[in-house]
This record gives C-alpha cells, sequence and structure tokens, in this order.
C-alpha cells in the first residue's frame, strides 16, 4: 500500500450515525473476487433509487464532491459486520481519510490495513468540519506526521496509536509487515533440519 504523509483535498460532509458496513458496501455487491472495483457501489442503496436512478440530494451525486479525498462523518462509522469490502470501496471510490467521532473497531483496524486514514476528532470538532465541508470549496489537509487536521481557519489535533501511524507512514500492510522481519525468516529457515517443512 501506499505511505502516507500528507492527505489534501476536498472533504464530503455524511452527518449520519451509525453507518454499518451494509450501508457502505449492500451485500448485493460482494460478489467481486479481487479487492478493487468496489467504488462505484458505495452507499449505492442511499445514491440510487430502485430503477438506478440517482438520488439528486444525496452528496455523494453532487458534481463538485465526485473526487472528494475526505469523507466527514457521524459517530460509531462502520458498525455492523466485519466485511473488509467496505473500506475496499471507500478507498476505491477515491477516499484517502475519514473523519468521524468514533469508528467500530474491525472497521478502523481494516482501514490501518489498507492505507486508508481513519481520524478521531472530538464531537464537536467534527461538527464544525460538517458545516465547513457543505462549502463546495473547503479545502482539508491532514498531516500524519504532525497529526493534524486544517481546513481554512478550523485546526485540530487527533491521536492515533504509533504502531498504526508507522504502519501508515512507510506503506505497510500486513504482508510489508512481516517483510520487515525477511532476514530474520531467512536466517530461521537456514537452520532448520533438511527433513523439515520450509516456507520457502
Amino acid at each position: 500500500m501506499k505511505k502516507i504523509s500528507t492527505i489534501a483535498g476536498r472533504a464530503a460532509p455524511l452527518p449520519r450515525n451509525n453507518v454499518d458496513t451494509d450501508q457502505i458496501m449492500p451485500k448485493q455487491h460482494l460478489k467481486r473476487v479481487e479487492r478493487s472495483g468496489f467504488g462505484p457501489y458505495v452507499f449505492y442503496d442511499w445514491r440510487y433509487d430502485n430503477e438506478g436512478e440517482p438520488h439528486s440530494d444525496f452528496i455523494l451525486n453532487h458534481p463538485e464532491y465526485q473526487e472528494s479525498k475526505v469523507l466527514v462523518t457521524g459517530h460509531n462509522f462502520g458498525s455492523g459486520s466485519s466485511r473488509e469490502h467496505a473500506p475496499w470501496g471507500l478507498e476505491d471510490w477515491g477516499f484517502e481519510a475519514i473523519v468521524a467521532p468514533s469508528f467500530a473497531d474491525i472497521f478502523y483496524n481494516n482501514c490501518i490495513n489498507i492505507g486508508l486514514l481513519p481520524v478521531v476528532l472530538a464531537e464537536a470538532e467534527v461538527t464544525e468540519l460538517i458545516e465547513l465541508a457543505h462549502e463546495p470549496g473547503n479545502h482539508v489537509v491532514i498531516d500524519l506526521d504532525k497529526q493534524t487536521l486544517t481546513c481554512g481557519a478550523f485546526q485540530a489535533s487527533f491521536e492515533i496509536d504509533g504502531h498504526a501511524k508507522h504502519r501508515l507512514a512507510n506503506g505497510l500492510d500486513n504482508v510489508g509487515l512481516t517483510l520487515q522481519n525477511s532476514a530474520m525468516i531467512d536466517e530461521y529457515e537456514s537452520n532448520r533440519p533438511a527433513f523439515k517443512p520450509t516456507v520457502r
């Protein structure tokens, strides 16, 4: 996965609490075997009617939000099932960060695993940022190293686990994290008796 340093772009407001993974990525769109290609189905049941026509009042259907990099939303985002397709779809849509007062634990970790930055801010800060995000000309900058988020005169700091920050800053998914110890793995395998199984 790619390294994260600074994320900059427009924010899209989604002021809803308890958005679960079935709302993010509806079950009827889980048939793909690849990790990519889920972007068009993000919030599908909210974006389209029963005839497949877009709802004009849904924020991601507005032209000015089509290339948003940051989603700003409510409490307990990503609750429900543990489906990885939800963060896959958000990333495939083009989001690089999700900002909320709280996340479901499994969803939060699934985001870290693919390089989608989850940012936790205080509820009052998120409320203010949602208001700013309703302005089409908004521009958000998230600095992972400094752990800050700015949007015009608005500025907030966020906490993130040191291990998660290391992974995101260095582009380390689970495989990449393991391969950091490749020299030790090679040494271990080279000293194993020949009759035992090997991972080579």
